[in-house]
C-alpha cells in the first residue's frame, strides 16, 4: 500500500496524515471487496521486515496505530462480513500489538464475506526461512519438498493470490509473498494509496480478467 508519505507530502501535511488517510483507504477498499462476489481473499502488506529501518519516531507512531486501530475497526470489519487474519513474524511485535492481532483475529473468526490478510512485520525471505525451520524441527533429517514448504508457511490454508497490485506506480514485488507469488499477475496502478477506492479496484480487476494464465503448460 505504497504511497502514504508522498500523498501527505504533496499537499504539506506531515507523513502521519498519509497513514490516516491510508487506513481510510483500507476502510473502502474491504468494504468493496466484501460486496463483490468474485473476491473471497484480500491481502495487505502493512508493515515489512524491512520497514523496522524507518526512523524510530515513525515506527513507533505506526505500531501504536496497528495497536489501536485493529481493534477499533473490530465493529466495521463484522458489519462487513471480514474476516482478518495476519502473517508475518508476530512473536517480534510489541506485546499491545499482538494483543490486538489476537483479539482482532478472535472476534472476526466466523466472517464470511471477505478474509483479509494483514502481512505485519513480513517478509517473504523469512517467511520461507520460517517455514523451512519449521519443518526441520517437525522432520529432522528428512529432505524437504516444495509442498513441504508450502505447508509450514504462515497460512498455508490460504490459496495463493490470483494477482499482485503495486499503488503508487510501483514495479516491484519488495518481498512480499515471494513463494505465492510465483504465479500471480502483476500490476502497477498509478493512485497512491490513500487515493484508492472503486475505480482502482475495478481497474485491478480488469486488469486481472484480461489475463491468458498458462501456468506453465498451453493454452486449449
Amino acid at each position: 500500500m505504497d504511497g502514504n508519505g508522498r500523498w501527505a507530502e504533496r499537499r504539506g501535511l506531515p507523513r502521519d496524515a498519509g497513514h490516516i488517510e491510508g487506513l481510510k483507504a483500507v476502510r473502502r477498499i474491504l468494504r468493496l471487496a466484501a460486496a463483490n462476489p468474485e473476491i473471497d481473499y484480500v491481502s495487505l502488506y502493512v508493515f515489512s521486515t524491512e520497514n523496522w529501518r524507518r526512523p524510530p519516531s515513525e515506527v513507533n507512531y505506526l505500531m501504536g496505530l496497528l495497536a489501536s486501530r485493529l481493534t477499533a475497526e473490530i465493529r466495521y470489519f463484522l458489519e462487513y462480513g471480514v474476516r482478518i487474519l495476519v502473517r508475518g513474524d508476530k512473536a517480534a511485535l510489541p506485546d499491545k500489538v499482538q494483543r490486538a492481532i489476537a483479539r482482532t483475529e478472535s472476534e472476526t473468526a466466523l466472517c464470511s464475506n471477505l478474509t483479509c490478510i494483514m502481512a505485519i512485520n513480513y517478509g517473504g525471505q523469512d517467511e520461507i526461512v520460517r517455514a523451512v525451520n519449521r519443518f526441520i524441527l517437525a522432520s529432522p533429517g528428512s529432505e524437504i519438498t516444495a509442498a513441504d514448504v508450502r505447508s509450514h508457511m504462515d497460512l498455508p490454508s490460504v490459496p495463493p493470490p490470483d494477482i499482485i497490485a503495486r499503488s503508487a506506480g510501483e514495479h516491484r514485488l519488495s518481498n512480499f509473498l515471494l513463494w505465492d507469488s510465483a504465479y500471480a499477475e502483476l500490476a502497477s496502478i498509478d493512485a497512491l494509496w490513500p487515493d484508492w477506492g472503486e475505480r482502482e479496484l475495478d481497474e485491478v480487476i480488469a486488469i486481472f480478467k484480461s489475463r491468458v494464465r498458462r501456468f506453465g503448460g498451453l493454452n486449449k
